[in-house]
């Protein structure tokens, strides 16, 4: 009996599935971030990115506030504007508006020799003082430093009907008023006396 001889026979691999298509991305809101807040607790700090508080900052504590500066008082401001004439500063005009009566023709005449002019430092007023004899008037003195002297300045400050005030007079250390010099007539020389017993 012949032998049967049998060749192995060899499977066939299966067939390849196809790969499943790729699905669909799901379509989704985008996120909103979250604010970053600080760690609670005693190490907490501000939110990230904010500058804080400013070096010696004290909760609690009041805050400086910048004032404007006070306006001076009518008697402080015309000797200012006084002083800033008399020294050279500002000219005689500059008061027009400002005077009525015999200031203006005043400091016409003061003006001119610069009585505050000082070769040092600007002249500063030291003191001024008023005195109100009424309601409308004010009489004023002042002192005046010009390097190593003090001057003295005195000046009357009216209030006019639209209440507002002018100088009215003007004085410094006795040259508010110049007095031109009256000439003399010469006098006759005379001749002594002689004695009786001195003629014989």
């Amino acid at each position: 009996m012949d032998a049967i001889t049998t060749t192995p026979t060899t499977t066939p691999p299966p067939p390849s599935e196809p790969a499943p298509a790729s699905a669909p991305a799901a379509t989704t809101r985008p996120r909103t971030p979250r604010p970053r807040t600080a760690p609670r607790g005693p190490a907490g700090t501000g939110p990230r990115g904010s500058a804080g508080p400013r070096p010696g900052f004290r909760p609690g504590a009041p805050s400086r506030v910048r004032t404007p500066p006070r306006a001076l008082p009518p008697h402080a401001l015309f000797a200012e504007r006084l002083l800033a004439v008399l020294s050279g500063e500002r000219p005689v005009h500059w008061m027009l508006g400002m005077t009525v009566g015999e200031a203006y023709e005043q400091l016409v005449q003061l003006a001119p020799d610069t009585p505050f002019r000082s070769l040092g430092a600007r002249p500063v007023l030291r003191t001024c003082r008023f005195h109100p004899p009424r309601t409308d008037a004010v009489e004023v003195c002042a002192t005046v430093a010009t390097g190593e002297r003090i001057r003295a300045m005195a000046f009357r400050l009216e209030r006019g009907a639209d209440r507002r005030w002018r100088c009215a007079a003007v004085e410094l250390d006795g040259l508010h008023a110049r007095v031109e010099a009256v000439p003399t007539e010469p006098r006759v020389p005379v001749q002594p006396r002689v004695p009786a017993q001195a003629r014989t």
